[in-house]
């Protein structure tokens, strides 16, 4: 692999931050407005990594579109207010040693590093700049502009935009989402187990670490293979 660009692509909820509290939370506002009891805990961080009109079709499938479309920005609103309480660092932190490890990462020159996720482009931007990433990331696909994981548009997109081979990327994710989505894109998965899935929903990943501070060798593991 030496001299050969390589693409690691994160995604963000569940595998650089921990943002459940403020998605329970603002899930639970949406409902709230809308008069229906919100679903329980686990049936919410379920969801997380889908893009969030597949998000509420998922857990309100009963409830017209317009209505769960409104809920979408009920909890877009919810999750804005949120977060300016305490700041993006506060409300969504890094899961620890993930900040030194993406640094390690983007010390090396091969490495391209990118993220793909259900955000959408206002929220990922918040909360890049809470933590002072802002520009950090050499490619960075969002919600806006295509269709919810595990469709894999964004990590084609993302290849497409880099101009690096399938061969030499690779998708780090808590999700069932994101390793399917990396299957379906020709990317070899690295799946985590401190995200919102289950280890066991993590089947099409290549491998599954417990620790951030096992990425790089297990970066190096899969491209290699």
């Amino acid at each position: 692999m030496s001299g050969d660009l390589r693409l690691i692509i994160f995604d963000v909820d569940g595998t650089l931050v921990d943002s459940q509290g403020d998605i329970l939370a603002a899930m639970g506002f949406a409902f709230e407005r809308a008069q229906m009891p919100a679903p329980a805990r686990e049936a919410i961080l379920s969801i997380v990594g889908l893009s969030l009109p597949e998000a509420f079709a998922r857990l309100a499938p009963q409830l017209d579109g317009a209505l769960r479309a409104q809920m979408v920005e009920w909890y877009k609103d919810a999750y804005v207010s949120l977060r300016a309480q305490i700041g993006a660092a506060q409300s969504s932190p890094f899961y620890p040693h993930a900040h030194e490890v993406l640094k390690t990462l983007a010390a090396v020159p091969e490495n391209l590093l990118a993220v793909a996720t259900g955000k959408s482009r206002r929220g990922l931007d918040k909360l890049l700049d809470g933590h002072g990433l802002t520009g950090f990331f050499i490619n960075e696909q969002v919600s806006d502009h295509h269709p919810s994981k595990p469709n894999p548009s964004m990590l084609l997109a993302a290849l497409s935009e880099t101009g690096v081979a399938a061969a030499n990327a690779v998708m780090i994710g808590d999700t069932s989402y994101d390793m399917e989505m990396a299957a379906a894109a020709g990317i070899a998965g690295i799946g985590v187990s401190w995200g919102y899935h289950p280890r066991e929903s993590l089947g099409a990943a290549r491998l599954v670490v417990d620790d951030f501070r096992a990425l790089p060798e297990a970066i190096m593991t899969v491209l290699e293979a």
